[in-house]
């Protein structure tokens, strides 16, 4: 007699379907160098709010005391916020980004006349981003850069009178006060959109949250690049 083979392994009724590389219902919205040069550009900020604070309110600067040590922690901070951004320059998703941030289109007006009136009724056509945050990147942008200057002129007390310097600390502490103002805004915005944060941290969006706030913006699913914005 011939020997009985071996049954086969039982095979299970219900197996598990492979894991999907990326979940349905999202789309690619920031690449990791975006999410990076975010990321490296907030802790410098935050460095740079968090000791001009310690500078400038008396109850801080008791706190926190060695006032050479903060000063020298903003200046830094602050010298090197740019640097992110200029490193970001070799991502080409960044550079298309910032190319979308610095154009403004009718769909921008109507976004913006909409938000200034605070009319829910009318839609707000947006692309990848909408005209709020264009604004904001502007104004940013342009606020670092006077900020940049004026400190230079603060710190370097040998480059310029001292009629300009003093017109120069002015404009920082003023400019410094509006620019804090501005970024808790941006926080609390941040706060109160999980899936914007999300998106930040991790790279990618609902579609449906992509629709509903981006409807003028054609994104590819998670994983693939996303087409340029029309």
């Amino acid at each position: 007699m011939s020997p009985r083979s071996e049954p086969a392994p039982a095979r299970a009724e219900h197996p598990e379907p492979p894991v999907p590389a990326d979940r349905p219902g999202r789309v690619r919205r920031f690449s990791r160098a975006e999410r990076w040069i975010h990321r490296a550009t907030a802790a410098l900020m935050g460095l740079c709010v968090a000791s001009a604070a310690c500078l400038y309110l008396p109850p801080l600067a008791e706190l926190v005391g060695r006032r050479h040590l903060v000063v020298t922690v903003h200046v830094w901070s602050g010298l090197l916020l740019g640097v992110p951004v200029l490193l970001g320059l070799a991502s080409r998703s960044f550079r298309v980004d910032l190319r979308r941030l610095g154009r403004f289109g009718p769909h921008d007006r109507v976004w913006l006349r909409a938000a200034l009136r605070r009319d829910r009724t009318t839609a707000r056509p947006a692309g990848k981003f909408n005209a709020g945050q264009k604004v904001y990147a502007g104004w940013l942008a342009g606020a670092v850069l006077v900020m940049a200057g004026t400190g230079m002129l603060m710190w370097w007390t040998g480059l310029v009178p001292v009629v300009r310097r003093t017109a120069a600390t002015f404009v920082h502490d003023w400019l410094a006060l509006a620019l804090g103002l501005v970024v808790a805004a941006h926080i609390g915005k941040a706060l109160a959109d999980p899936e914007a944060r999300r998106g930040l941290r991790t790279g990618s969006v609902g579609r449906a949250w992509a629709e509903r706030e981006h409807p003028l913006w054609q994104p590819e699913p998670s994983g693939q690049p996303d087409r340029s914005e029309r």
